[in-house]
């Protein structure tokens, strides 16, 4: 009787994994940059990764981004890991191309981030988009005042050094991103780091490109793996 309880139970573990991957699409092949649009000076696949680089060599004039050519994010759950060495990063979403002159690799938007450091990782970020939309810890709701100015009501639900106990410094870290209408999640390593719910009517995007981010200044290295998004309706 033991055994055939373990052996449901094992069954059924099997299924509900099953299931929590249906609907996913993997979005990177682990061995080459097809169907991703980058400055290729800077990046390429190394070790099954998208893998970002600046040296003092070879700097990036502001911040560039490797673009997902697949289509566009609008509600969806996107995983992936990452590892950062030096520098600051991000993955963009529901994004745009920024204007005037630039090399073609220029992203605005949503922007999921990590760094190598100890303070921003897990935030939403608004790249040339409102600068920070909600911090580590906080559910920030955003809104539209009688006069049109933009109000951030940010309610703690957690301490931010404790989140940040949960990322590996120098190692993989599992990003996870849920975007549902105007509600935003972040995650790293299981853990939710910041809400945003974005009320902002005039500003906030409803669907958009998808993008990974080289920082500028000192030299830095930034890996991505195992991508993979599933479109929610």
């Amino acid at each position: 009787m033991k055994k055939l309880i373990t052996i449901l139970f094992v069954t059924a573990l099997s299924f509900q994994a099953i299931a929590e991957e249906k609907g996913f699409e993997k979005i990177f092949d682990g061995k080459t940059l097809k169907g991703w649009d980058g400055n290729p000076k800077f990046w390429s696949v190394k070790d099954g990764a998208i893998t970002g680089q600046t040296t003092k060599d070879n700097p990036t004039k502001g911040n560039t981004f490797i673009i997902w050519k697949g289509g566009t994010t609008k509600n969806f759950i996107l995983e992936l890991e990452y590892k950062i060495t030096g520098g600051n990063s991000g993955i963009q979403y529901r994004s745009f191309k920024k204007g005037g002159e630039n090399d073609g690799w220029r992203i605005g938007g949503y922007q999921a981030d990590f760094e190598a450091g100890d303070r921003y990782s897990g935030i939403c970020y608004g790249e040339a988009f409102r600068g920070i939309l909600s911090d580590r810890g906080f559910h920030t709701t955003l809104s539209l005042n009688d006069k049109g100015k933009l109000q951030k009501k940010a309610e703690k639900f957690g301490d931010s050094k404790e989140i940040g106990k949960a990322i590996k410094k120098g190692e993989w870290n599992k990003y996870r991103i849920v975007a549902e209408r105007f509600h935003f999640v972040h995650y790293i390593n299981g853990v939710k780091t910041t809400v945003l719910v974005d009320n902002d009517e005039k500003a906030r995007r409803p669907d958009g490109l998808l993008a990974l981010q080289l920082h500028q200044g000192p030299a830095m290295t930034v890996q991505f793996r195992n991508i993979r998004i599933k479109n929610l309706k």
